[in-house]
């Protein structure tokens, strides 16, 4: 499985700034493949894993909306009771601890995506392909 960029951004906790930053990315073409919010220090942490990486960071830029780039690994799964249990079991049997993972769909295949943010991305991203393989 890939390796994704993620964008993780901080939003002032009020009406409309979310809205506005996924206006600056649709109005540039960036599709969000996959997406994360939740509240964080007072404010909205917003994670995201995007089509097109260059054109989003642009869009961000352009908005002033401070952010910070991440690599994270990225699974497709399949639509059945346990895969989710069989990815986890496998990252965790090569030590590999989760941070946090959060869903989207792929644009060509409409299959499920998982994001992991995890610290060893290059492994976990081949335990995953490996692990999908199998499947």
């Amino acid at each position: 499985m890939p390796v994704s960029k993620e964008f993780a951004v901080l939003l002032e906790d009020r009406p409309g700034t979310l809205g506005r930053m996924c206006r600056a990315l649709a109005e540039r073409g960036v599709n969000i493949v996959a997406f994360q919010s939740a509240p964080s220090e007072g404010k909205g942490l917003v994670r995201f894993v995007a089509d097109n990486p260059a054109t989003a960071r642009k869009a961000l830029d352009n908005e002033g909306l401070s952010h910070k780039e991440t690599d994270v690994a990225q699974a497709k799964l399949q639509h059945r009771s346990g895969e989710l249990a069989r990815l986890a079991s496998r990252l965790g049997e090569a030590d590999i601890n989760i941070d946090y993972v959060y869903c989207g769909v792929d644009p060509g295949t409409k299959t499920p995506l998982l994001i992991f943010g995890v610290t060893d991305v290059g492994l976990a991203a081949a335990i995953l392909d490996r692990t999908a393989a199998a499947a």
